[in-house]
């Protein structure tokens, strides 16, 4: 027979909830990667200026000269170019802009905006996006597919 109460047991922490797919969290922190890699260049470009007194410390700048600062911001642009068009793509491909970017409505941005202004905005469901993200993510994806277009023409 066995001995065992009913505090003995063990009972499993539920599983965490996943908002984003994975492909969702590579993307972004792909971007945050590229947009570290263009801050740092662009410090650097910034420090090759005789217009400005003010200059960033050598330890957060990349690049070491202004010509490789360039190769690295250009770079960097290219990672976040190419990540972008991934990203429009499986977002088109799985559908994901439909069903979480549409529709967007006027009313329901300014209304999105007032909320947020007077912090007030709801952030009870995380899986849903509201209207102001909705626009910008939208906005985001059209601004991707606009310069793929502008670098096919090249």
């Amino acid at each position: 027979m066995s001995s065992l109460a009913a505090g003995d047991e063990r009972t499993l922490p539920a599983p965490a909830k996943i908002i984003q797919p994975a492909w969702v969290r590579t993307v972004h922190w792909i971007n945050a990667f590229a947009m570290i890699l263009m801050i740092m260049s662009g410090w650097q470009i910034y420090n090759a200026s005789p217009l400005f007194n003010f200059t960033f410390s050598h330890s957060i700048t990349l690049g070491g000269w202004l010509g490789g600062a360039l190769l690295w911001h250009f770079a960097a642009m290219w990672l976040l170019m190419v990540n972008g068009l991934v990203y429009l793509t499986l977002g088109l491909a799985t559908g994901r802009f439909r069903k979480k970017l549409l529709p967007i409505t006027p009313s329901g941005v300014i209304s999105d905006v007032k909320s947020a202004l007077t912090f007030k905005l709801a952030h009870d469901d995380l899986t849903k996006y509201n209207y102001v993200q909705k626009l910008l993510y939208a906005v985001e994806a059209g601004a991707v597919a606009m310069a793929d277009g502008a670098v096919r023409r090249l």
